[in-house]
């Protein structure tokens, strides 16, 4: 094969070929509710439904159609990952909130998964395991003791994998080990919003799509926001925009950074060609800085390859033409393979790098998900409306900060640094490319 690049692929994610979302009817903005949430992905919706079937009145604000932003976007990858360590996480919070945090990383995967059984979500759900991989040695060390993390203290099933049974998970020659875990899966991200949406509609709550929030006021009972098509006063204000946070709430702004993330689907290919590359139709990973994320599609017949996009505008040809390299420096016979798709969502990342619920007053948040939106955007969601009730049966979630997390120096919503930080990551992968290719 050439290495070429296919010409204007598809900049519509792969998952809305198959998700049509329903134009939602428009209502009047009712001038009083128990709850307001701004944004309406994954964790607004979570939280709207727990509030809605607890007899709150709830209303619901996007500046955009619904399904349009980071929920239908993702790669479909349910992870709950956790960016920090646990020795770092010790460091931080002390040995008690470390374990709680990693333990309920186990519990929301296992709550999501029931969720979509109970609620009849068909969204392509597939329990189907992770292989992360290891480039060098010393990687390789790090996966060994988080297998032994995950089995020993969290009893879930993980084991290291040598080099000699990579073959096993993925046909490739670029990890030297790995590791495989198999409470991760793989879904089809828009079709579960889709779901979400629809359970969200029979609990009556009030979805205002296409309605910006445009600011919002603390007063001593509640919160008034004023919104693009009129005036709300709220018992309580949820706001759950992550990555998507714009000027109506430029002190949240300031704590979030918005990453573009892209990914690239194949075109179709043949069961033999899967079959050698993804024997074991997992999702994928490794541990380069610059990281990448891949799967195959629901129906097997391509692969979806993605990461950190680094650029913040202009042509989507340089990323994508980056993203086929790095595809192709995992799979060589894939170098010029044919893309339908290639697309962007933002994913949101702060300070602290761990997801959070956190309060100022009458309003909540949810946020800050670093590119693991699929699972713990539900769960905060769910868990910050357990919050706003006071439920008192319901564990106070280990991700229920306060204060909130610390804004970025010299950052008001613009990423300009994005270039540079990805220019540092790209050095050190390459560092680590060069060591392994010495070993």
């Amino acid at each position: 094969m050439t290495q070429t690049v296919a010409v204007s692929p598809n900049s519509t994610p792969y998952w809305w070929d198959g998700c049509p979302f329903p134009s939602l009817p428009v209502r009047d903005v009712e001038k009083t509710c128990d709850v307001a949430i701004v944004g309406g992905g994954y964790t607004g919706l979570s939280a709207a439904v727990t509030l809605a079937r607890a007899g709150k009145h709830v209303q619901l604000f996007d500046r955009q159609a619904l399904g349009e932003a980071a929920s239908s976007r993702n790669g479909g990858m349910a992870s709950g990952s956790i960016r920090p360590g646990r020795k770092e996480l010790i460091k931080r919070f002390g040995e008690g909130r470390a374990n709680a945090i990693l333990l309920e990383g186990k519990q929301a995967r296992e709550d999501l998964w029931r969720f979509l059984r109970d609620e009849g979500i068909e969204c392509e759900f597939h329990l189907s395991g992770l292989f992360d991989g290891a480039m060098t040695a010393d990687e390789a060390d790090d996966l060994r003791r988080h297998a032994d993390l995950l089995s020993g203290t969290l009893g879930i099933e993980a084991f290291p994998v040598a080099r000699s049974d990579i073959d096993k998970y993925i046909g490739t020659d670029l990890y030297v080990g790995g590791l495989v875990r198999r409470d991760i899966g793989g879904l089809q991200p828009a079709k579960l919003l889709a779901g979400m949406i629809r359970i969200a509609t029979g609990a009556n709550v009030i979805l205002h799509e296409n309605t910006a929030v445009l600011v919002s006021v603390a007063e001593n009972s509640g919160v008034r926001i004023q919104t693009s098509r009129g005036e709300v006063f709220a018992r309580k204000l949820l706001v759950c925009t992550d990555a998507y946070t714009d000027g109506f709430d430029p002190w949240l702004r300031r704590r979030l950074v918005p990453v573009r993330s892209r990914i690239i689907a194949t075109e179709p290919l043949g069961t033999d060609v899967m079959d050698r590359l993804m024997p074991a139709r997992m999702m994928h990973g490794d541990m380069r800085k610059l990281s990448y994320y891949y799967r195959p599609s629901p129906n097997g017949t391509r692969i979806l390859f993605g990461g950190r996009d680094g650029t913040t505008e202009g042509d989507p040809i340089a990323p994508t033409m980056h993203l086929q390299a790095e595809l192709a420096r995992l799979f060589p016979e894939l170098a010029g393979i044919g893309l339908t798709h290639s697309w962007f969502g933002y994913v949101a990342m702060h300070r602290d790098m761990i997801p959070r619920i956190f309060s100022s007053g009458n309003t909540i948040y949810a946020t800050g998900y670093c590119g693991s939106g699929i699972v713990w955007g539900r769960w905060l969601g769910k868990k910050a409306a357990f919050k706003i009730l006071g439920d008192k049966e319901q564990p106070r979630s280990a991700f229920d900060f306060d204060p909130a997390p610390k804004a970025v120096p010299f950052f008001s919503g613009k990423p300009w640094f994005i270039p540079l930080v990805y220019a540092m990551y790209e050095r050190h992968d390459k560092k680590t490319l060069r060591r392994r290719q010495k070993s």
